[in-house]
């Protein structure tokens, strides 16, 4: 099959196995930005919630939830009013808005317009003669536009819903200081919902107006950054690393370092930076992603925020839209916590050190995963047509479903009812089956293969008899004959990921 035709069969397949549905609500027509995830996208996105946080337990995260919003003085403090922005220009024809770096980056393939100044890109517009793709008219001057949506709180206060969870933590601090017992680095976690006013938010989940972040905080001594204990742990692992100036070569492919050796020619400056690099690789790698579809992409110095000392974005390959952001591993320095110390008139300044009185801000090193852009990503990477045959070859520990039950036909009632007595013993233990009986056994192979079903139990004629059944294997297709009293302690044991 060709490559067009697996594209559109996949985002048939998304949709009409109920993983994602939108834009939302569907019956109105829809409301670009907003998604809906059916009940095997809400299964999915469960079981890698769920796996992050085993991970992050494991590593010593802690969790944190916060409000969704917070009065206007965050925003100020943290910067987010001043500069949230994107530049967009407006077509003085037919007045339709553009994202002007994606508008260039578009027309101009070939051109990097990444870290470009508004005056840049004015300039680029001009002199490359650029027009409106929707009706060949004059685009205008480019503008400021802030992400931020405002609403009013009780007696008319101004608040705004976050666009990001990470500044809801850093107000934490002090609370996470006393909680710690001062044992730094203080490690930190929140997931949660977040909240951006997309100019024209295209390309389904991966950019949406209402969508879900997992952004992980460290809190750390500048000292404590070059001499990481936890660094000397994981320096021999490699990572795929595509450094700014490789970029500015045009060049695409990544290189794959040991964290020792990037130290080493100070790409990377800091341990415990590369320890958060390492830490997205060892939790995107849970996922099942293949080496060659992840690469770490580092932040030119024109494109980085401009309080941060280095980023860099992990990112996934995918068949429709190329290279895709999951995760971004930002060196915040103490930016945050000094903004907040002096707009809430707070001290943030703590002693590393018990032997001197010095005392300093701790910087924050960040790793920020988009949960929604994981999920479209694994789906992207899982989905598989072979003899027309579509196989979405997810991780066992993360299909919709673990299991699926089949009597061969359903007009035998010995059958049905043994088929059912097994579905139940399979939920008694709390493992996810699913039970069909409707059309052809071959379909009902076909329709598990679809959602990512990893294992198919069918009951037949010789299960009553000798009290064994068909275990078929998604990926294989291969068939084993097993016990009924053996099932529960195989798929329980094909089901562990460690």
């Amino acid at each position: 099959m060709q490559v067009n035709d697996n594209v559109e069969t996949f985002n048939s397949l998304i949709k009409r196995r109920g993983f994602i549905w939108g834009p939302s609500p569907e019956i109105y027509g829809g409301f670009a930005g907003f998604y809906t995830y059916g009940p095997a996208g809400s299964a999915l996105k469960n079981r890698v919630l769920s796996l992050f946080r085993k991970e992050l337990s494991f590593l010593g995260f802690v969790e944190v939830e916060c409000p969704t919003v917070m009065p206007e003085i965050v925003w100020e403090a943290s910067g987010h009013l001043e500069r949230f922005i994107d530049y967009v220009t407006r077509c003085t024809g037919c007045n339709f808005l553009y994202r002007a770096d994606k508008l260039l980056q578009k027309m101009l393939p070939d051109t990097l317009i990444d870290g470009l100044s508004r005056d840049q890109m004015d300039d680029l517009i001009k002199n490359e003669n650029i027009k409106c793709p929707k009706c060949n008219g004059v685009l205008g001057n480019i503008e400021e536009y802030n992400l931020m949506l405002k609403t009013n709180v009780g007696d008319n206060n101004i608040a705004f819903l976050r666009p990001e969870t990470a500044t809801t933590t850093y107000l934490l601090f002090n609370r996470l200081d006393h909680y710690s017992r001062k044992q730094y680095p203080i490690k930190v976690f929140q997931y949660g919902k977040a909240y951006r006013n997309e100019i024209s938010p295209r390309q389904g989940v991966l950019r949406m107006r209402a969508f879900d972040q997992l952004e992980l905080q460290l809190f750390i001594g500048k000292e404590q950054e070059m001499t990481y204990e936890e660094y000397d742990e994981i320096k021999k692992e490699k990572l795929p690393l595509l450094d700014w100036q490789t970029q500015a070569k045009n060049i695409d492919k990544p290189n794959w370092k040991s964290l020792e050796d990037v130290i080493k020619s100070n790409l990377l400056k800091k341990p415990a930076f590369a320890y958060c690099l390492y830490v997205a690789h060892f939790i995107t790698k849970k996922f099942g992603y293949e080496d060659d579809l992840i690469r770490y992409r580092q932040h030119s110095p024109s494109e980085r925020a401009h309080y941060a000392d280095d980023a860099w974005d992990l990112e996934i390959k995918t068949k429709q839209f190329g290279w895709i952001e999951i995760c971004g591993i930002h060196d915040r320095t103490d930016y945050d916590l000094k903004r907040h110390q002096e707009y809430s008139k707070q001290n943030f300044e703590i002693s590393m050190n018990p032997d001197t009185a010095e005392k300093e801000i701790p910087q924050v090193l960040e790793i920020a995963f988009g949960p929604d852009r994981i999920i479209y990503t694994l789906l992207d990477a899982c989905f598989m047509v072979e003899d027309d045959r579509i196989n979405l070859q997810l991780k066992p520990y993360l299909a919709p479903y673990s299991v699926a039950v089949f009597p061969l036909v359903k007009n035998k009632e010995n059958l049905r009812s043994l088929a059912k007595q097994i579905h139940k013993d399979l939920l008694d233990y709390r493992i996810d089956s699913f039970y069909d009986e409707a059309g052809s056994i071959g379909k009902r192979y076909r329709r598990q293969d679809e959602i990512g079903t990893p294992f198919c139990v069918t009951v037949d004629y010789e299960s009553d008899k000798d009290q064994t059944v068909t275990l078929r294997y998604r990926d294989s297709m291969k068939q084993d004959r097993i016990k009924i009293s053996k099932i529960k302690e195989i798929i329980l044991e094909k089901l562990k990921y460690l």
